[in-house]
């Protein structure tokens, strides 16, 4: 395919001034260099702090509230994004947290508030191409919970009167800097510990990152995105046996695989073992139920009310990830 220029991703005219929260994070910072070359007054909020990026926690907006003054715009990514994160902990940020940064929001004047969801909320479980009318599906797991809770505090602000609001569930987020879909799994694979339940056939529906932030620059642009939720993913799942296959192939390695029971009972018991023991690990049932998915995700209204089109297909999105794999000595 021909590889993508700035020229070629959308570029609509974007708010004078942009505030993002999490921006020191895998996405927020994608979003917040991408309203920077539009244009855009781009201000960042982080409990870790970097060049451009304030310091500052969801938790006590307060402590920050001068930087939404004349804020048009708040892409708020901050989030505790964890399979096995006690619910208190996840709630805390995810739902407490966004309801704080909202309230500051409406009580400075600003116009739009776009959250980052998942598409976690449908689980692991459900039709092929699930849409936005379709119901999340609360499941007993912290993160996907919160998420739903988060979405509904927003949504209430909205109904209300009080803001503009509008909800990105993202799919799968790969390419560089990926923490969950990228640097977690090619850890597991140099151990030679990741095997894939059920032969790999389980369905990826992945969104590279600067897709992704076209999607979300689109929803904060867009008047008829106010008050509506919008999948963002490629368009074009594949299998976790191809997704994963490819990432191991950049470190020179092979994914195994095997039947569904003993592998997720394997995946559930090592994890269970390595958190035991103090160690971090993300390995847990909810974990392997992604890999288990068999469903995909439709972005049709993204398409038909953004103009969303993902410009970046797998093969040119895993090569970019390689070629910052290498850049940082990491493959």
């Amino acid at each position: 395919m021909q590889r993508e220029t700035l020229a070629t991703r959308p570029s609509p005219p974007v708010p004078a001034r942009v505030l993002v929260t999490g921006a020191s994070g895998f996405i927020g910072r994608a979003v917040l260099h991408r309203f920077a070359e539009l244009g855009a007054v781009a201000i960042g909020i982080d409990v870790v702090p970097e060049a451009g990026v304030v310091r500052g926690s969801t938790l006590e907006p307060e402590e920050w509230a001068e930087q939404l003054v004349g804020v048009d715009v708040v892409v708020h990514t901050a989030a505790i994004v964890s399979t096995v994160a006690p619910l208190a902990e996840a709630w805390s940020v995810n739902v407490d947290g966004t309801r704080r940064v909202l309230d500051a929001c409406c009580a400075a004047g600003v116009s739009r508030f776009v959250f980052l969801s998942s598409i976690a909320v449908w689980g692991n479980d459900f039709a092929d191409g699930v849409t936005e009318d379709d119901p999340p599906v609360v499941q007993g797991t912290s993160y996907a919970d919160t998420k739903i809770n988060g979405e509904a505090v927003v949504l209430a602000a909205h109904a209300a009167g009080r803001i503009e609001a509008t909800i990105i569930r993202p799919g799968d987020v790969y390419g560089p800097g990926s923490r969950p879909w990228v640097m977690l799994p090619l850890e597991t694979i140099r151990k030679r510990m990741m095997i894939l339940p059920d032969y790999g056939k389980g369905t990826f529906s992945q969104v590279y990152i600067d897709n992704l932030v076209d999607g979300i620059v689109l929803a904060s642009c867009t008047p008829a995105a106010s008050g509506q939720v919008f999948t963002i993913t490629d368009g074009d799942p594949v299998s976790c046996r191809d997704y994963f296959g490819r990432l191991a192939g950049l470190a020179g390695r092979r994914v195994r695989t095997g039947p569904r029971r003993p592998v997720v009972a394997l995946v559930c018991g090592v994890g269970s073992l390595q958190r035991a023991l103090g160690q971090k690990s993300e390995l847990s049932p909810n974990a392997a139920g992604m890999m288990l998915r068999r469903g995909s995700y439709s972005i049709d209204k993204a398409r038909t009310v953004l103009g969303y089109e993902p410009v970046i297909d797998l093969d040119e999105g895993m090569r970019r990830t390689q070629v910052w794999l290498q850049e940082q000595s990491l493959i």
